[in-house]
């Protein structure tokens, strides 16, 4: 399990750069080279971060920064723009439209990686914190891990932010309508019954360590992380 980037670029060379680097980070990496696939590609779903570059065939990448900041679900997609445009004028532009950085090109493989960092941090403050370890479970997002004793488990991008939030929260009952809003985010409109689908795959992933039942069901209310079972 590992974030989703989109990395969207006309120039295969800077593609292979990043999905390379960004792999061996640990992250998923997707490649667009124009504004249309891209556009295809948020459509089937959001990327938990998006590098773009200014400069590209058909739509360029400052246009598609304001189309998504004005659109409700992709208002708060975290968006690095890279460019060769640097002056500072072009900077405060790409900022003032919406970008949460601006990288200039060419760029080193490590920087791109520490501020991708610093914007999922900064958009998503629980995303990496320090490793957890409670009720036989050791989550850690710095790893997009967990683990139940020596078992590894396998759980998918939803379930494993699912997890985080609940073990971040022991014991407290958290609404459905809570949980997406912390776990998908406020921009997302889904439907409620989306939190039960995603709860019975956590519990289906964690049924082989038996600790399944760390995570309860309230009645009537919600879901709780149970650290005593």
């Amino acid at each position: 399990m590992s974030f989703h980037v989109l990395v969207i670029d006309s120039d295969p060379a800077v593609q292979q750069l990043l999905a390379h680097n960004l792999g061996q980070a640990g992250y998923t990496v997707v490649c667009h080279g124009a504004a249309d696939p891209a556009l295809c590609a948020l459509q089937a779903g959001l990327p938990e971060a998006v590098l773009l570059e200014w400069d590209l065939p058909g739509q360029s990448g400052l246009s598609l920064i304001r189309r998504w900041r004005a659109a409700p679900e992709t208002s708060e997609l975290p968006i690095l723009m890279l460019s060769a445009r640097c002056a500072e004028q072009d900077k405060v532009l790409a900022l003032e439209s919406g970008a949460d950085d601006f990288i200039c090109k060419p760029f080193g493989p490590r920087e791109t990686i520490a501020r991708l960092h610093a914007v999922l941090r900064r958009r998503r403050p629980a995303a990496m914190p320090g490793a957890l370890q409670m009720a036989g479970l050791r989550l850690d997002p710095n790893t997009l891990s967990v683990t139940a004793g020596e078992r590894q488990l396998n759980l998918g991008r939803v379930e494993f932010r699912l997890l985080n939030y609940l073990m971040h929260h022991p014991g407290r009952v958290h609404s459905r309508a809570q949980l997406l809003d912390q776990v998908w985010g406020s921009h997302v409109f889904l439907d409620e019954r989306t939190v039960d689908a995603h709860v019975g795959r956590l519990r289906n992933a964690l049924q082989p360590s038996g600790l399944h039942d760390t995570i309860q069901t309230v009645r009537g209310s919600g879901y709780r992380f149970h650290a005593q079972c």
